[in-house]
C-alpha cells in the first residue's frame, strides 16, 4: 500500500490550499479527486472570471451554528494574503461592487496558480480517482479506484452537495459520520427561489425583468438586484436572502428602496395628473413591472382621478410587497451548501476534529457558509491554509 504523510480528499479551493501549505512544511502530500480537472468550481465561478475574495470579509458575513467559529482562520489568512499571491502570480484583477474581486482574465488563471504552487511545493495531484471507504487503523486508510492509500493525516475537502452535475455528493458528510462527528442539517444556499402556480400566473409575464430592490426576511435584509424568472425570483438579492429564508416564511420586497412612493405619487399628481397611473409609476420601475404592480394594487386610471387612499395602497405594494416563495431550485443551481460538519466537533484554529487525531475538515463541507460575492472562496483559502499549517 502506498503511504504519505497527508492525504487530501478534494482538489477544490480548500483542498489545494491545504496541500500547498502542508507540502511547504516538507510533508509528503497526495491530493485525490474524482474529477478529471482540479478546481472546477473555481473555473465556472464569477461568470468565468472567479470572484476569488471580498475586501469586506468579516465573520458576521458567514452563517454557522457557531457564528464565531470562522473568526480564527479568517483573521490569520486574510483577503490581503490571498491577493498578495494573486499579485505574485502576475494575475490582473479588479474590484466590482461591494468589495468583490474578480480576475481581469479567466478564472483558469487562479486554478493554474494553485496547481503550479502544488507542484512547486512537491505535492502529488491525483485526478480521475474515485474515493471509496475511509477507515482508521494505525493510520488512515483511503480505498480508491487506484488502490489503497495510507496517510498519517487526512484532510477532507470534498465540498457540499451544490452543483451535482459536477460530481458534488455527500461524501465528506459520510466520512464525518463514520468517525462519529455530528452534522448540522444541510440545505441549498445562494439559490433562486420558486413561486407557487398562483403567483407564477401573474409574475411569469415579468420573466427577464431586473431591478435593484431591498429584500428582507425575518432575520436579514439585502440591497441588491432582483431578477424575475419563469420559475420565480433570482438575482443577487434573492441568492443572498435564500440562505436566511425558510419554507413557509414571507419575504418583503421594496421595489424602490429609498423612495417614498406615496409622497412621489402625490407630487406627480399635481404636475402630471392626466397621465395613466402605470405610466407615472414607470418613472421608478421597469414598465412591465409598473403595469403589474398597479394591477396587483387594484389601482388604474388617470393619476388626477385617484384619491390619496389609492396612492397609498399603490405605494404600499411597491415599498412593501409581501411574497411567499414555495421553495428553492435546490442543489442543482445552488452555489453552496448551508450546514455540514458541526463546528462544535472541530478546533477553530486548526480545523482538526477534536475526537479523532489527524483528521481535518475544510471548506464547504464545514458548517460555515458565506454571503454571495467571494466570501465562500475566502473561507476555502483561510480554512485550507489553517489546516495546512498543522496537518
Amino acid at each position: 500500500m502506498e503511504r504519505c504523510d497527508v492525504a487530501i480528499l478534494g482538489a477544490g479551493a480548500a483542498g489545494m490550499m491545504a496541500a500547498i501549505e502542508a507540502a511547504r512544511r516538507g510533508r509528503r502530500v497526495v491530493v485525490i479527486d474524482h474529477a478529471r480537472a482540479p478546481g472546477e468550481k473555481i473555473r465556472i465561478s464569477g461568470g468565468g472570471r472567479c470572484n476569488f475574495t471580498n475586501l469586506s470579509t468579516a465573520p458576521e458575513r458567514f452563517l454557522s451554528r457557531n457564528p464565531r467559529f470562522a473568526r480564527s482562520a479568517l483573521s490569520r489568512f486574510t483577503p490581503g494574503d490571498f491577493i498578495a499571491r494573486v499579485d505574485r502570480a502576475g494575475i490582473g484583477w479588479h474590484e466590482k461592487t461591494l468589495g468583490q474581486l474578480f480576475c481581469d482574465g479567466s478564472a483558469t488563471q487562479i486554478v493554474r496558480m494553485l496547481t503550479d504552487e502544488i507542484r512547486a511545493a512537491g505535492a502529488s495531484l491525483r485526478l480521475g480517482v474515485e474515493i471509496g471507504a475511509v477507515r482508521r487503523e494505525a493510520s488512515f486508510v483511503i480505498e480508491t479506484s487506484a488502490g489503497p492509500l495510507g496517510a498519517e493525516s487526512l484532510v477532507v475537502a470534498t465540498g457540499g452537495k451544490s452543483v451535482p452535475k459536477m460530481g458534488a455528493s455527500g461524501l465528506g458528510y459520510r466520512i464525518a459520520e463514520g468517525f462519529g462527528i455530528g452534522l448540522v442539517e444541510t440545505r441549498p444556499a445562494l439559490v433562486p427561489l420558486t413561486l407557487a402556480a398562483a403567483e407564477l400566473a401573474g409574475t411569469s409575464a415579468l420573466a427577464g425583468v431586473a431591478l435593484p430592490v431591498r429584500i428582507s426576511s425575518a432575520r436579514q435584509s439585502f440591497d441588491e438586484a432582483l431578477l424575475f424568472t419563469h420559475r420565480g425570483i433570482s438575482g443577487p438579492a434573492v441568492l443572498q436572502i435564500s440562505s436566511y429564508w425558510r419554507e413557509g416564511e414571507t419575504l418583503v420586497l421594496d421595489l424602490a428602496p429609498g423612495c417614498d412612493l406615496a409622497a412621489l405619487l402625490r407630487a406627480a399628481r399635481a404636475e402630471a395628473g392626466r397621465s395613466a397611473v402605470h405610466n407615472v409609476l414607470a418613472r421608478w420601475l421597469p414598465e412591465r413591472l409598473a403595469v403589474f404592480v398597479a394591477a396587483q394594487a387594484g389601482v388604474a386610471g388617470r393619476l388626477a382621478d385617484l384619491p390619496n387612499a389609492a396612492l397609498d395602497r399603490l405605494a404600499a405594494q411597491v415599498n412593501g410587497w409581501h411574497l411567499r416563495p414555495l421553495g428553492s431550485e435546490g442543489y442543482r443551481t445552488a452555489e453552496v451548501t448551508l450546514g455540514g460538519v458541526d463546528t462544535g466537533a472541530l478546533d477553530a484554529r486548526t480545523m482538526a476534529a477534536r475526537a479523532v487525531s489527524g483528521l481535518y475538515f475544510v471548506g464547504e463541507v464545514v458548517d460555515v457558509t458565506g454571503w454571495l460575492g467571494g466570501y465562500n472562496f475566502q473561507w476555502a483559502w483561510s480554512s485550507g491554509w489553517a489546516a495546512g499549517q498543522v496537518a
